[in-house]
């Protein structure tokens, strides 16, 4: 008979939710995808993937910044009271931004 360890970690409920649909979408429990992670790490030596800080250009950070402090009320969201409106607004931004880009 196999030898077992028991291994405890706490873990936010709603990603162990996720991770258990997840898993059984494939047929393996939590504690399968456990297992295979370790023995990946075994197989190369370390962490089976890159541990890196995603790396986004200026434009994407300056929108998620923008989106963070929309959500943390210190920037006011535009509204519109049609979507008729939302269109001539973005209208109006393109043909601004295309402007500056034949500016010279």
């Amino acid at each position: 008979m196999a030898k077992t360890a028991s291994l405890h970690m706490r873990v936010d409920p709603d990603i162990k939710s996720s991770v258990e649909t997840l898993y059984a979408s494939f047929g393996i429990t939590v504690s399968d995808a456990v297992n295979i992670f370790f023995r990946k790490s075994l197989m190369v030596g370390g962490l089976p993937f890159d541990v890196v800080q995603p790396r986004y250009n200026a434009e994407t950070e300056a929108a998620m910044q923008e989106a963070r402090d929309m959500m943390a009320g210190k920037v006011q969201a535009k509204t519109y009271t049609s979507l008729d409106a939302f269109y001539a607004d973005l209208d109006s931004d393109e043909d601004l931004n295309n402007d500056d880009a034949f500016d010279g």
